[in-house]
């Protein structure tokens, strides 16, 4: 690593950042300072660019000067940079270098969903897409490269982030928490856990009931899953029988799908123990994605098949680590990648970064969206549609800023309305998180290497080289699916929210390492429990008629008494899961011992320290046709309105049993479907 300079360098700042391992740090400076409140911060990140370790506080306006420069000097061939390889879409960061604003569809929102959609519209050689994105760009982000990272993209602040926050929570003893959606090409598919769950056959076959549409069963999405999915090897290449079912997994996607490239034997041999001494409550699961999830599976992650380029340096400062090429698998590249040849397919176009997406209007046959880079505004049209894949979030933020959602609700903000739609924005969906961690007798875990500079840049230099070792590792190495017992006195008075007897309330991630990462020194083993059936509902709404205002998110999280029952059962479940006799002399003691609260006590803990997981449905939620409710219909058209789709995680009616990654991009491969059918 080189020196550490102790004062201002006096050479050229831009031609140092010409060179490519430090343009993707470069990027992320000057979008920091086009926010005008985070300059410090963007020299900050330029300083730790240049190795220099004083405070910038000391003399940023200079730095912020050489940033100026460098975005003045470099702006245009570095705005006009495309996707490397065999990508089609052609990016492009100033709307006046598009080649117009007319195209067949224009898709709002470039992540999990929309990338995907874009990837099979453009399948048809006639067909033109442009797609905008707000985020910034996804290329050279050490943090959406290496899986072992991906905790630190929903640090704030970044600008890898929208940077929200929830309303205060009622059931959060009215803590406002952080929200966390992602500023990124590929959207949250770019900076999330990675975990492949596709919830229970009972989930979709519900979905299709409630929509009156066969389509959205289970037997007709799972070749949906089969289309988008990728089955991969794993990193270390270690013999997987045993250890997941093939029959239930695709070869052919374009997402790629493994096992864990880094184990623990000693733990993860504790975790398959305890399915065969406790074999009623914890069952082994060949498969939790087979449809039936119930028990203890190990972790499938979703991950990028990765090249040969490498990363530049130390792991410490990461900033410095800018060249990589991609590794985690993130819809931003798997879905903006050709399949196959690009010699039969449509024109697609990608704008990115400084979007504010606001104003939807239809015009006769003709749709149009209203957007800003920086000034004037831009309008782009489609002939055929226009699909919204904003997220949970930003799908429903962007419908009432155009007047689409409840009358009264925009006459009160001075919004005027076009389209008298109550639902937008309600049935906010989200599932409930809580860890609880357990000090043990083993150095098997992710903490010597987490409390040790050395073991970390060895543990980086293995993946820098082979892609192999604990950085291939989120964390996890097994999910625990379960149900509350039947006879749980919460069901004397609220009906099971489940989507049947095969689904489980609970999912317990089971891992190694200290959550807090800067706790006490030690090894530990940690549970994450989700709540996966919550009975709650919150709201995305306004809180004013500006556009660049962020909406009010209120996820409502434990606002009912069958979601505080849940989540306190699911820590009575993990404590259950380490009572097996094989944790005896492995465990040494809770971090916190739940187990000693009283219920009052607990239930005040769960308050203070629970979280939103971040997995919202529903604010645009589909219906059936005839509904008197809902969004969208089961085509996933807006209801009353003409050319108008939306195609992302808001549309889903009811929360699956799962992480909402997989479900997006199911929702996504049958949306493109009934596209390309309407328009054949």
């Amino acid at each position: 690593m080189p020196s550490r300079a102790t004062s201002v360098p006096s050479y050229d700042l831009p031609c140092i950042l010409a060179h490519a391992p430090f343009l993707g740090a470069a990027q992320e400076a000057i979008q920091l300072l086009f926010d005008g409140t985070r300059t410090k911060y963007a020299a900050r990140k330029v300083l730790m660019l240049l190795d220099i370790d004083d405070d910038p506080a000391d003399y940023w306006v200079v730095v912020l000067v050489w940033v100026c420069d460098c975005a003045r000097k470099m702006l245009i061939p570095w705005l006009l940079l495309g996707l490397a390889g065999n990508c089609l879409a052609k990016i492009y960061e100033d709307v006046s270098d598009l080649p117009g604003l007319d195209y067949d569809f224009v898709i709002v929102g470039a992540g999990a969903a929309g990338n995907v959609v874009a990837n099979r519209l453009t399948e048809n050689p006639n067909f033109s897409v442009l797609v905008l994105e707000a985020g910034v760009s996804n290329e050279g982000v050490i943090d959406a490269i290496v899986p072992f990272f991906w905790a630190n993209l929903s640090a704030e602040p970044n600008i890898y982030e929208w940077n929200y926050t929830t309303t205060p929570q009622v059931g959060l003893n009215n803590r406002s928490v952080p929200y966390s959606r992602a500023h990124i090409l590929g959207g949250c598919t770019s900076h999330n856990a990675m975990v492949y769950t596709r919830g229970s056959a009972e989930d979709y076959n519900r979905w299709a009931d409630v929509t009156k549409d066969p389509g959205w069963s289970w037997d007709s999405l799972l070749p949906y899953f089969f289309k988008n999915e990728k089955w991969t090897p794993p990193a270390d290449k270690h013999d997987t029988h045993g250890e997941f079912n093939p029959a239930v997994h695709s070869t052919y996607g374009i997402n790629s799908v493994s096992l864990s490239g880094s184990r623990w034997p000693i733990f993860e041999n504790q975790v398959i123990q305890t399915t065969r001494e406790f074999p009623e409550e914890f069952p082994f699961n060949l498969d939790y994605n087979s449809g039936e999830p119930l028990g203890v599976g190990k972790l499938d992650p979703i991950y990028y098949r990765w090249r040969q380029a490498k990363l530049i340096g130390d792991i410490i400062p990461r900033t410095k680590i800018h060249t990589a090429t991609e590794f985690t698998c993130s819809a931003a590249r798997t879905s903006l990648e050709a399949c196959g040849s690009t010699d039969h397919r449509g024109r697609r176009d990608l704008r990115r970064g400084g979007i504010f997406a606001r104003y939807m209007y239809s015009v006769k046959e003709r749709t149009q969206f209203t957007f800003l880079q920086a000034d004037p505004f831009f309008t782009a049209k489609a002939s055929k549609e226009m699909i919204l894949s904003a997220g949970s979030v930003g799908t429903p933020a962007i419908l009432l800023n155009s007047g689409v959602g409840d009358k009264s609700a925009l006459t009160a903000l001075g919004i005027t309305s076009v389209l008298d739609l109550p639902s937008v924005g309600q049935n906010a969906t989200d599932q409930p998180a809580i860890f609880a961690e357990w000090s043990v007798n083993s150095t098997q875990t992710l903490d010597p290497i987490e409390q040790n500079t050395n073991l970390l840049n060895e543990a980086y230099a293995q993946w820098n080289a082979s892609r192999t070792g604990p950085f291939t590792n989120i964390g996890t190495t097994h999910i625990a699916w379960t149900r509350l017992d039947a006879n749980s006195p919460i069901f004397e008075s609220v009906t099971d929210p489940a989507a049947g007897p095969k689904t489980p309330h609970i999912e317990i991630l089971v891992g190694t390492g200290s959550e807090s990462g800067d706790g006490p020194t030690g090894n530990f083993i940690n549970f994450l429990m989700v709540m996966l059936t919550p009975t709650s509902r919150g709201s995305i709404t306004l809180q004013s008629n500006n556009p660049f205002d962020p909406p009010l998110i209120d996820p409502g999280i434990l606002i009912t008494d069958f979601d505080l029952f849940a989540i306190r059962e699911s820590i009575k479940k993990a404590y259950r899961f380490v009572e097996a006799p094989v944790w005896k002399d492995y465990i040494i003691a809770p971090t916190v011992n739940f187990l000693n609260m009283s219920t009052d006590a607990l239930d005040e803990f769960i308050r203070n320290t629970s979280s939103p997981a971040a997995h919202m449905v529903s604010t645009a939620a589909m219906s059936a046709k005839d509904a008197s409710y809902g969004v969208v219909n089961p085509d996933l058209l807006v209801k009353g309105a003409s050319g108008l789709r939306i195609i992302d995680a808001s549309i889903i009616p009811f929360i699956p049993s799962a992480h909402t990654q997989a479900p997006t991009y199911v929702v996504a491969e049958r949306g493109a479907d009934l596209i390309k059918a309407r328009w054949k």
